[in-house]
């Protein structure tokens, strides 16, 4: 086997062959370590290629991120939004011009699509996709299996979009025959493990029903819906007549090496999952004892380093109880206080699923992350870069119609940052500077400036997006990869998980398309390392089983591992 054992500090660009064989490459944690009858896996050894880069060097540290204006902001219709333009747009981070950079896509409702071109150091070419408008959920993704990344998108009351990367920073629109549903919520995934990828689709059904004018219930039922691409076509299942959703994602529930589904509903809609069987068939399951009451964001980590991955859910509940918020929240609690049913889930808060030997546990009160407000879009990343992940939450809530005791129909909450303590406890890092108070929306982190900590962007409603860059005095070093699987429809590999084994611990990440709230994800993994330890092995399980092991890789660069076909 060869070993990255050398000394890569001391090298700009080292492209090497790691062969796993001759040897037995450790076995990959599932991420999670939960319940089910696990289905037999793959576990072939491939090759990869590894292209190593160093860092770029960041701006001087100043404990705190220093926030930027983005050109772009999210408009409703009216001054003061209405249900449910309050809901705001979407947005998504990724490289759609294979640059290096990480290019940024924001959704409006009064206005069209907009793309950010990262052209390097934090500064942006703002350029329009104007035949699409009201975006909510917004993916990158390569749907087509191309090599380069499309623009996909929904509105709410039609099909979703997908805008065909041409490569020139140019788009068309690529037609989806056999998708017909009006689609709210939406994620991607290679479902059925046959190498493209596959999309679920959930209806906002209540937001439906204002925007198109008419009355959904006797309208064509929406629902949920699993698309499977077959040959350039779309093969469509229906799982739900009627959702609420506003969250969707698709992660392996029961530990058994195939994905499931979990849509996060609003209102008394209880949330719904579908586990997969080995037929590929869908079965509905009561999967949590607890949910929250209305789903605004999923996002999933290891929060404590005991392999077992944490599922985060997002609700609305004040962040404290001083005189000033309660003021502001007892009118609306009032009006939505309801008669909870026998064997009702639901909580109005924050919950944390946490896998504790034989079924789910609610943590998020134990671990003092139950309530951050009005929230939407909330997601773990390791902000501090010091080895454990942290949890940014977005906040607040503008709706004349809703809100018509508060000035200008307007909740203003200060965005939560909170900092993990090692033991998967958090407390709040007002000190970051992330407490903005523009009533956040979607939001996701990726590295901007390639200097191996986490930014953050933020799409506002009514208020420019936001882009915080991160200036914290890191607490250890990064290490940052990109997956690339040229061979099937899937090149960016989603679905992979990668593990990373210290002396300290193992760090697990997975490559997604979407979290949160209407936010899609970059493809590329951060991951943030502890002063002082040592890496010992990066294992990489590829969407269908298949492992490849990189030894000894080195923190302070960034990683580009290639499958070859």
């Amino acid at each position: 086997m060869i070993t990255m054992a050398i000394s890569l500090r001391t090298i700009t660009v080292l492209t090497l062959l790691v062969f796993i064989g001759g040897c037995v490459a450790p076995a990959v944690p599932a991420f999670p370590d939960q319940p089910g009858e696990r289905a037999e896996a793959v576990r072939s050894e491939v090759a990869v290629q590894v292209q190593v880069s160093p860092l770029q060097p960041g701006s001087p540290c100043s404990d705190t991120f220093v926030a930027h204006d983005l050109p772009h902001t999210t408009q409703a219709a009216l001054p003061v939004p209405r249900l449910f333009d309050s809901n705001g747009s979407g947005l998504a981070i990724n490289d759609l011009d294979g640059d290096g950079d990480e290019d940024i896509v924001l959704g409006d409702l009064a206005g069209p699509l907009a793309i950010l071109w990262n052209e390097g150091g934090l500064t942006f070419t703002r350029q329009e996709l104007g035949i699409f408008r009201r975006a909510r959920s917004i993916a990158l993704v390569d749907v087509d299996g191309d090599g380069a990344l499309d623009i996909t998108a929904t509105n709410g009351v039609a099909a979703p979009a997908v805008f065909r990367n041409m490569g020139d920073r140019t788009f068309s629109l690529l037609p989806l025959p056999g998708m017909n549903q009006p689609a709210y919520a939406m994620n991607w995934a290679d479902l059925d493990a046959d190498g493209d990828l596959d999309l679920v689709t959930g209806s906002y059904d209540a937001g439906r029903q204002v925007e198109s004018g008419s009355n959904y219930l006797f309208d064509a039922p929406a629902g949920v819906n699993v698309y499977l691409q077959q040959d350039g076509s779309w093969q469509r299942q229906q799982l739900a007549e009627t959702a609420q959703a506003l969250a969707i994602s698709l992660w392996d529930l029961n530990g058994d090496d195939r994905l499931d589904i979990w849509v996060g509903n609003d209102f008394d809609e209880f949330d719904q999952v579908w586990l997969q069987g080995a037929d590929g068939g869908w079965e509905p399951a009561d999967f949590f004892e607890d949910t929250t009451h209305s789903t605004m964001s999923i996002d999933r980590g290891d929060l404590d380093g005991d392999g077992s991955t944490e599922y985060f859910a997002t609700d609305m509940k004040p962040s404290t109880i001083g005189p000033q918020v309660m003021a502001q929240w007892v009118p609306l609690m009032n009006a939505a206080e309801k008669t909870r049913l026998r064997d009702d889930p639901q909580l109005s808060e924050n919950v944390l699923q946490s896998w504790r030997g034989d079924r789910f546990v609610n943590e998020g009160y134990s671990r003092k992350i139950d309530a951050t407000g009005w929230s939407w879009s909330g997601k773990f990343g390791d902000l501090d870069t010091d080895g454990d992940l942290d949890l940014y939450v977005v906040n607040g809530m503008i709706a004349g119609d809703l809100l018509d005791y508060l000035p200008g129909g307007e909740l203003v909450e200060e965005n939560q940052a909170l900092r993990n303590d090692g033991r998967g406890q958090f407390l709040p890092a007002a000190e970051w500077g992330l407490g903005s108070t523009r009533s956040g929306r979607s939001m996701s982190m990726a590295d901007l400036d390639g200097d191996g900590d986490l930014d953050v962007v933020v799409n506002n409603l009514n208020s420019p997006a936001q882009l915080f860059e991160n200036r914290l005095c890191a607490a250890g070093t990064a290490l940052t990869l990109d997956l690339r699987w040229p061979g099937p429809a899937n090149p960016y590999a989603l679905g992979a998980v990668v593990t990373l084994e210290t002396d300290r611990g193992t760090l697990v990440r997975d490559v997604r398309a979407v979290s949160g709230y209407l936010s899609g994800d970059a493809t590329q993994l951060h991951f943030g390392i502890p002063a002082g330890a040592m890496l010992e092995e990066l294992a990489v399980r590829w969407p269908d089983g298949a492992t490849s092991v990189v030894d000894n890789p080195a923190a302070g660069h960034h990683l580009t591992i290639t499958r070859p076909q």
